[in-house]
């Protein structure tokens, strides 16, 4: 069937709205002998396998540019639409490139096609076309970077989450690894402090075997929170590994690092565990290395150092500071 023979409105088009009557004869002129075919819902109309340059407009039912399942057959969650009006394969026509998505047929539907050589004609003949066409690819421009600031964003929050401890809400190893080399090489081109505290929670395995492990997450959770509390907002606390966690102190000289870790020290021993006070064990200790940057280190010298200073606090007894 030919549009001519269609009985569909050539005003409900949305190329060629707003367009004076004298235009709107010459478009039904150049039309008129455009086939209306029909797409079964499911229906490839345009993929990268399509051949030629071709402009599909929606005169009754509804396409979609989809995904699809393994078998690539069956039609899955359609990701945008296009109603009765309007067009697809513009991009195609005026690039001949092959179409970079797979659009297909949602329902039972009526497509005007438009080869590209008539589509031309259009836009030679027509201002009016011409002017809308540039309308539609303007609005579909401003869409496609509003979808990509949208993944940019979604893509920078689960960067983000995933440099996070599920279990204590600090700084994981990822973050470490990404952030600790900069931060040390700040503070070498620019001639500040940096001290970083290596903290181990004593008898963590006794304790997850005598009180299970729930109350052992409750732990690590609690002693976050102690670290998290007591410090700065331009120091960082992470998540180490296992029981041992590590908090970072930019601007922070040996001393006043050591400052830090005796007063941390003390908070984490006075923190509860249980709600019932007179359990055993009612609260939890932990050791703690200091270290401060020194000229010639990097990162892993660094953390080698308050590994040493964390094994003397150990084998000094619980709940003890060395550097």
């Amino acid at each position: 069937m030919y549009f001519k023979n269609a009985a569909y409105r050539i005003e409900d088009i949305h190329l060629f709205r707003d367009i004076s009557d004298s235009d709107l004869l010459l478009i039904r002129q150049i039309i008129q002998d455009c086939p209306v075919v029909k797409a079964r819902a499911g229906q490839i109309v345009l993929d990268a396998n399509s051949s030629g340059s071709r402009l599909y407009i929606v005169l009754d039912g509804a396409l979609g540019i989809t995904k699809l399942n393994e078998d690539n057959n069956h039609v899955e969650n359609s990701i945008t639409q296009y109603l009765p009006g309007e067009c697809v394969g513009e991009i195609s026509v005026l690039d001949e490139e092959i179409h970079s998505a797979t659009i297909s047929a949602l329902c039972d539907s009526d497509l005007l096609l438009i080869e590209a050589d008539t589509m031309w004609r259009l836009i030679d003949e027509s201002n009016g076309v011409a002017r809308n066409l540039l309308q539609l690819l303007s609005f579909r421009i401003r869409a496609a970077n509003a979808q990509i600031r949208s993944r940019q964003k979604v893509g920078e929050f689960y960067r983000q989450l995933s440099m996070v401890d599920g279990l204590t809400g600090l700084h994981n190893r990822a973050w470490l690894n990404a952030q600790m080399p900069g931060l040390i090489e700040h503070a070498l081109i620019s001639s500040n402090p940096l001290s970083i505290i290596l903290v181990d929670l004593d008898h963590f395995k006794k304790f997850n075997d005598e009180h299970g492990h729930l109350l052992g997450d409750d732990a690590l959770q609690s002693a976050a929170k102690v670290l998290n509390a007591g410090l700065r907002p331009t120091d960082f606390a992470a998540r180490y590994g296992g029981e041992e966690m590590m908090v970072i102190l930019p601007g922070t000289n040996q001393k006043a690092a050591l400052g830090v870790a005796q007063r941390l020290c003390t908070k984490l021993s006075k923190t509860r565990i249980f709600a019932d006070q007179h359990k055993v064990l009612p609260h939890i200790t932990g050791s703690f290395g200091v270290a401060t940057l020194q000229p010639h280190q990097n990162a892993a010298d660094l953390i080698d150092a308050a590994d040493r200073a964390l094994y003397r606090a150990k084998n000094g007894g619980r709940n003890q500071v060395a550097i």
